[in-house]
């Protein structure tokens, strides 16, 4: 059987590339189709594989970095990506690549990380964060995002199978394309973080793209109210308007490796979770390590810690909110042992993830051809 993965862009190293690396481990010979390809901005953890770009990689090198302003081509582009000579495509997608064009004789099998939020559940969340009004400019986005969930829905039925990545990002699939599909959670790392369960060092950690969704605003607000310490690690397009807003509490170290991120993440009180992430691999990662996290009560959170038992959740995005849950775990802290943290994390290993998506992807793909050939 001949495999390809597909990807949107390979610009930048988040939730979604590490679901990408593991597929290319399963499927180490699959090439991976890209609209954008960016290997600095991935630290290279893609050297290793054969990629194949759009026809967007023309473009000069500093506008390849800026994935918005390509957004009236996206359509087009990732549609022009020729699968003809394989037998099973994986796309992982959260907004294009699930719209490549099969042939019958292919077998198409989306692992969903969302339908693309921007056009749909977050669009007038979209439209304030970027101060789009209805000017000309204004009139020109909402227009071209009308048609972009027009193409997004009539693409969703180009795939055979849905794999999502949450119980929440299942439901998105059923309300916006109204699909099924089967839950596979992403894959964590569990064996390379290092569990503690000494007494941790007195400060809490954030480890986040610094973009307005992350909601990380919301806990320099809460730090700047409690004096605590909090360390920042990670880097985005906020990352100024963020520093100019904290007081000498809180420390922004910018990108950190992965090793620096682990030793952080182990000696910290706990991780701050302050957004709504479709799953939101940071929290597991925390807990793998034996720390509790204190988390926004949506989104993938949900799914993955135990209310005061591995964390705590805040149900109001407020500053006052957050603070309150951050004294609950203080005066509670003993309750959280780093033993069921690191036990909770394990369900969410990317040994399980290798196992369920080579397991579904077999029984499925045969399963289509089967049919194929009967029909």
């Amino acid at each position: 059987m001949k495999i390809a993965i597909v990807h949107e862009f390979l610009t930048k190293i988040g939730g979604a590339e590490k679901v990408l690396l593991s597929l290319h481990k399963i499927y180490p010979e699959a090439p991976i189709y890209t609209l954008l390809y960016y290997e600095k901005g991935t630290g290279g953890k893609f050297s290793d594989c054969k990629i194949i770009s759009s026809s967007l990689k023309k473009y000069p090198d500093f506008l390849r970095r800026k994935t918005k302003l390509f957004l009236p081509k996206l359509a087009r582009a990732i549609e022009e990506f020729d699968f003809s000579e394989y037998d099973i495509v994986i796309s992982n997608s959260n907004s294009f690549a699930h719209g490549i064009l099969t042939k019958p004789s292919t077998f198409h099998i989306c692992y969903c990380n969302s339908p693309m939020r921007y056009a749909w559940d977050w669009y007038h969340e979209y439209m304030k964060e970027n101060k789009i009004g209805f000017g000309i400019k204004g009139l020109y986005i909402r227009n071209l995002l009308h048609k972009i969930r027009i193409w997004d829905k009539i693409s969703s039925e180009r795939v055979d199978f849905w794999l999502a990545n949450s119980k929440n990002v299942q439901k998105r699939i059923t309300k916006y394309y109204q699909k099924d599909s089967k839950i596979i959670y992403p894959p964590v790392d569990v064996e390379k973080i290092d569990f503690s369960d000494n007494v941790p060092d007195d400060y809490y950690v954030i480890l986040s793209r610094l973009e307005p969704y992350k909601n990380v605003d919301l806990a320099i607000k809460a730090f700047n109210q409690s004096g605590r310490s909090l360390v920042i690690i990670g880097k985005g397009s906020m990352e100024q308007r963020l520093r100019s807003r904290a007081s000498k509490n809180i420390e922004f170290l910018g990108w950190q490796s992965d090793k620096s991120v682990r030793e952080y993440l182990k000696n910290a009180k706990a991780l701050i979770f302050p957004g709504e992430d479709d799953f939101g691999i940071t929290p597991v990662e925390s807990m793998a390590a034996g720390r509790p996290v204190i988390a926004l009560g949506r989104g993938g959170a949900l799914e993955t810690i135990i209310d005061n038992k591995t964390g705590i959740f805040f149900y109001d995005a407020l500053p006052e909110s957050l603070n309150e849950a951050i004294d609950k775990l203080e005066k509670n802290y003993s309750d959280f042992v780093p033993s069921i943290c690191r036990k909770q994390a394990e369900q969410f290993s990317e040994e399980n993830f290798e196992k369920e998506i080579v397991n579904i992807i077999k029984a499925e793909s045969d399963r289509y051809f089967k049919t194929k050939m009967d029909g």
